[in-house]
């Protein structure tokens, strides 16, 4: 099998997507060394089979998938090589064309025994750099337990959720269709609102703010470009509101992986929702 040196020094990698190519080693290491971990956390149980996840992007690049964006969580209380870590892939050759953006496959790992392998439908936004993850209500999240020689299981679930990616464009094509009226559009940013900040007073914001639009290219009343701008305001932070004593604060913009996919899943779902 070939390593992921030279999965990601191959020529072929060069036109993994229409918008990047895969990362070199020594970035993906530098952004996530959890990937490339020598062994499993010593409190995971004896059970626990490790298999790195340098092994199953091997078996992924095997396959035709390339890693293009990998980050991990800091955290303080355990080591970094063990940590929560995502790493996001695309085909090597994308036969679904999409308008804007590139479908991608969003690979969740750790080595310290609180998450098993998990695949999921995601998208990729060229104009705003912006990592979509779809919701398990639109396609269902691919789990691989660390049990035995995962492999093979790993490769079968990358297959399956590629196979999504024709389905996915339609879902985005719905949105794009779909026009708002401004209450709806108001609707929509105060339930994303609620689900950013489930205690009211939500932040301090109003959900005008969350339809702020940072780039010309969200500008629209579809609920396609309505929904992108909720979520880059959602996610990006940066919006000015007052705490229930009156103190002015700026949203911050989310780090936390598993915070990112609750509200990124949640986002598309509401979207879906709108677009039925």
């Amino acid at each position: 099998m070939e390593t992921v040196n030279s999965l990601m020094t191959s020529e072929s990698t060069r036109y993994a997507s229409a918008f990047a190519s895969a990362l070199e080693p020594e970035e993906l290491r530098s952004r996530s060394p959890a990937v490339f971990a020598p062994g499993a956390h010593e409190t995971t149980s004896p059970v626990y089979t490790f298999v790195s996840t340098e092994r199953v992007l091997d078996a992924l690049g095997q396959a035709g998938f390339v890693p293009v964006a990998a980050r991990q969580t800091q955290t303080r209380c355990r080591s970094q090589l063990h940590a929560c870590h995502v790493v996001r892939l695309r085909r090597r050759y994308e036969t679904v064309a999409l308008k804007d953006c590139v479908p991608e496959i969003v690979f969740l790992n750790s080595h310290d025994g609180t998450t098993a392998y998990q695949l999921r439908v995601g998208l990729f936004r060229a104009v705003c750099t912006n990592g979509l993850i779809v919701s398990m209500a639109a396609f269902p999240v691919w789990r691989v337990p660390h049990r035995g020689d995962i492999l093979d299981g790993v490769v079968k679930a990358a297959l399956e959720v590629s196979e999504a990616f024709a389905e996915l464009g339609d879902q985005v094509e719905r949105m794009e269709y779909k026009l708002l009226t401004e209450d709806q559009r108001l609707q929509f940013a105060h339930e994303a609102l609620r689900l950013r900040f489930p205690e009211p007073p939500h932040g301090g914001l109003s959900p005008s703010q969350l339809l702020t639009v940072r780039r010309p290219e969200d500008a629209g009343s579809d609920l396609w470009r309505t929904f992108n701008a909720v979520e880059e305001n959602v996610l990006r932070g940066g919006l000015v509101g007052r705490s229930a004593s009156g103190r002015v604060r700026r949203t911050r913009g989310i780090k936390a992986i598993r915070e990112d996919i609750r509200l990124n899943t949640g986002l598309w779902e509401l979207a879906n929702q709108y677009a039925a």
